[in-house]
Parts: structure tokens; C-alpha cells; sequence
């Protein structure tokens, strides 16, 4: 196996560190275009012209998840040895290539097996070296806000493409949406999928011409055996503070997972219009720009230990303001204020997720091998998520079947909360977490 080594370290100038997070920003986000953002502020259409139940996109969901749990693995250690900029411009190209091919309307199987293609595209080669890169950017003393940055940019590109999408599928329906029949509705919503997977290709390119390394000399290649990545491995799993960031990223993502029914909630239980609940789906984004630089900034100041606790607490009162069934269609005021609640808790967590490893004592040397072991556990949501809200929704229809996924929520937030009072703990005492 190949690696790579500088002979000294790199420095970057002040431009071209700029121009390294803006491109880490747009390809963090635009990765994940197609499998999830779209399916997620167009749920409902999505539903509707590709002819699924709430089980079956959740199924679809879950084939991603397990190919993406054995990715996360396979892949993690690849970040320790290429320059990211390779990697993750060849994921993005293979991820616009499935997009042409879902923008052709593939059956139930077909569409399986899309889901199944990207849990590679987006992880083996993309999340690891993403994630490294972040963090070499961010060095010491910057990692909340480096995350931070990270993750509220990719908020900004998301909410970017969201409305673009909403743009293009309200511009090419002749009528409104509510009389538009579905041939009409599946030509415009080919549109956007055709669009996004051009953009998502054009970031490739950017990343091949523009990232550039944080080292000065070219990287000269050095052998390491397959026995010294395991050695990784192990080494890594001798750290408390993985476990528990396995832990606590299994039940924030949980809570992230959610994020895909708000616009189907404000479909069917508000009553809003195709168009007008994907505009609230889009909308939630834009929280996620301010939350994502605010919770960057506080983590830097003080611990992500910390905010995690506080994020976990916030998650739990908006879920459990849904659980107790007094929000009603009239009640659009609450509904905003709870919505909003619940996805200040959940997208802090999208910042704090990997600023915490630096807290957690992590060599830099083995960040890949630790962001794959750690994703391995803390992203299987992906798998069980997508089924499970799925049968909530579809065995108990309306305002019910919503309830019940809120409750798992606040359960997991729970468990999130102890984990992350733990990993505090652990990390505040003065000797070393040596198993």
C-alpha cells in the first residue's frame, strides 16, 4: 500500500487557505445532493413520481447505509495516504453519474441499487479525506471553527440547492403544482436532477484544478504494509474518547435522519402544498448556516464536549414538544418555533460531530483510520432510519405516526446526552486515556 509524506510542513497562504475551505464546503455538501438533500426538501414529490411508500425510500435509504458502513472502513485509512483533492473529485464525478441515470426514473430495484452505488460514491473515496482536510485546515486551536465553517457552509450550499431546485420545478410546470398532472411534475423534477449532477461534476473539476495540498513539496510515496494499517486500528481503539464519539454521533445523526420528514410533516399534517413544503425543508437549511459558524465559534471558546451536552438537551424539548400532540394544523406559529428548535439541536451536531477529536486526544497522524472506525458505528442511522421511520409513518398515517419518530428521538438524545457528559468528563482529567 502507497502513502504519501512531506519532507516539511506545509504552508498554505492566507488566499489559498480560503480557497481550500470553500472548496471543502461546496463538495462537503454537494456530494450528498442527490441521495439526500433532494429526496429530502422534495419528499413528498419524490414519494409521489417514483411511485414508493414512506418503507420503501426508507429501504432505499438503507441499502446506502450498508454499503456506506462498509465504505466508512474500507475507506478510512485511504485519507491517511492520497491528497484528498484526488479522492474526492473522483467521488464526485461517479456520484453526478448516478444522478443522469436516476434523472431515467428507474424502478423500485433500480433505484435500490442507485442508493446502493452512491453508499460508495459518497464514502470510500469522499469522507475520510473531507473530514482529514477539515481538520489539518482548522490545526490546533481553530478546529470548532474549521467544523464550524465546514458544516454551516454546507448549510449555505445545500439551502442553495434547494431553492434552485424548487426555482426550476416551479419555472417548467405549465400549471400549479396542485393541478400540473405527473407526466408534467416528472419532467420538471428531471430537470433538477439533471442540473444538480452538472454542478456536482463542475465541483469536481474545481477540486482537481484549485484544492491544493497543505504541504509545499510534492508528496514523495512511501510503502506501508497492510500490518501497519492495522496496527492503526488498534491503536485507535485503544482511545476511550472513539467509543464514546462512536456513541454520540450514532444519536445525533438519528436526529440529523429526522431532517428528511419535515417537509412530508408540513405536507401532511400542516397541510402545506408540495411547493410550500419543500420551501420549509430549504428553509431549515438556513438555520443550519447560522448554527453551524455560532456553535463553531462557542466550541472553540469553550469545549465541543460542552455544547454537545447543550445540544442534546435542546434536541430533547423540541422532540418531546412533538410527542405530546398539541401541535395542529392552526398552530403555525408553534410549529415554527419547534421546528426550529429541534434543528438548532441537530444541526449544532453537524459542527461538532469531528471538532471533538481534537478534544478527544486523537493523533492527527491516524484522523482517517479514527473518522472511519468512528463513522462505522456513529452513521449506521442510515441503515436503521430510513425503514423505521418508514413503518412509523406508514403503519400509523397523519400526526400519529410523527409522534412516534419524535419519541425515538428524544430517546436517543438521551443516551446522546450521557455519552457526551462522559466524554467530558473523560477529557477533563489531567492523565492520559490510556486503556
Amino acid at each position: 500500500m502507497i502513502t504519501f509524506t512531506s519532507n516539511q510542513k506545509g504552508i498554505l497562504t492566507k488566499r489559498q487557505k480560503s480557497i481550500n475551505i470553500l472548496l471543502l464546503i461546496l463538495a462537503g455538501e454537494a456530494n450528498f445532493i442527490l441521495p439526500f438533500v433532494l429526496a429530502r426538501i422534495f419528499r413528498p414529490t419524490v414519494l409521489d413520481l417514483f411511485h414508493l411508500s414512506n418503507l420503501e425510500l426508507g429501504a432505499c435509504f438503507s441499502v446506502y447505509g450498508i454499503v456506506a458502513f462498509i465504505s466508512y472502513v474500507l475507506g478510512g485509512s485511504l485519507a491517511d495516504k492520497f491528497q484528498p483533492r484526488y479522492l474526492m473529485a473522483i467521488s464526485l464525478f461517479m456520484t453526478a453519474i448516478g444522478g443522469l441515470y436516476m434523472s431515467t426514473y428507474p424502478s423500485y430495484i433500480g433505484l435500490s441499487i442507485l442508493y446502493g452505488y452512491w453508499g460508495f460514491t459518497t464514502i470510500f473515496l469522499f469522507w475520510a479525506a473531507m473530514i482529514k482536510a477539515t481538520r489539518v485546515w482548522g490545526g490546533e486551536k481553530r478546529q470548532g471553527i474549521a467544523f464550524g465553517l465546514l458544516d454551516g457552509g454546507r448549510g449555505l450550499v445545500s439551502f442553495s440547492f434547494g431553492w434552485l431546485g424548487i426555482l426550476i420545478f416551479s419555472l417548467l410546470l405549465v400549471q400549479d403544482v396542485e393541478v400540473s398532472n405527473i407526466t408534467e411534475r416528472k419532467e420538471a423534477y428531471q430537470y433538477v436532477i439533471i442540473i444538480s449532477s452538472m454542478i456536482i461534476a463542475f465541483i469536481g473539476i474545481l477540486l482537481l484544478i484549485a484544492l491544493k495540498d497543505t504541504s509545499q513539496r510534492q508528496p514523495t510515496a512511501v510503502m506501508i504494509s497492510t500490518r501497519q494499517v492495522w496496527t492503526n486500528y488498534l491503536e485507535v481503539l485503544k482511545i476511550p474518547s472513539v467509543w464514546l464519539l462512536m456513541i454520540i454521533i450514532l444519536c445525533a445523526y438519528t436526529g440529523y435522519k429526522i431532517t428528511d420528514i419535515y417537509s412530508q410533516y408540513a405536507n401532511e399534517v400542516m397541510g402545506y402544498n408540495e411547493t410550500d413544503a419543500a420551501a420549509i425543508g430549504s428553509n431549515l437549511l438556513g438555520v443550519r448556516i447560522i448554527i453551524g459558524i455560532i456553535i463553531g465559534l462557542l466550541a472553540d471558546k469553550s469545549r465541543s464536549s460542552l455544547m454537545m451536552m447543550i445540544s442534546f438537551a435542546i434536541t430533547i424539548i423540541g422532540a418531546l414538544i412533538f410527542v405530546s400532540g398539541i401541535i395542529k394544523p392552526h398552530t403555525t406559529i408553534l410549529f415554527g418555533f419547534t421546528i426550529i428548535t429541534v434543528a438548532t439541536g441537530v444541526y449544532a451536531f453537524r459542527t461538532l460531530y469531528f471538532s471533538a477529536i481534537q478534544e478527544g486526544k486523537i493523533p492527527i497522524a491516524v484522523t482517517g483510520t479514527a473518522v472511519g472506525l468512528i463513522s462505522l458505528v456513529g452513521y449506521t442511522p442510515d441503515i436503521f432510519m430510513g425503514p423505521a421511520m418508514g413503518i412509523l409513518l406508514d403503519q400509523s398515517p397523519g400526526a400519529l405516526g410523527f409522534q412516534k419518530v419524535f419519541l425515538m428521538l428524544a430517546i436517543f438524545a438521551l443516551v446522546g446526552l450521557i455519552a457526551a457528559y462522559l466524554f467530558h468528563y473523560l477529557n477533563t482529567k489531567k492523565q492520559p486515556q490510556v486503556l
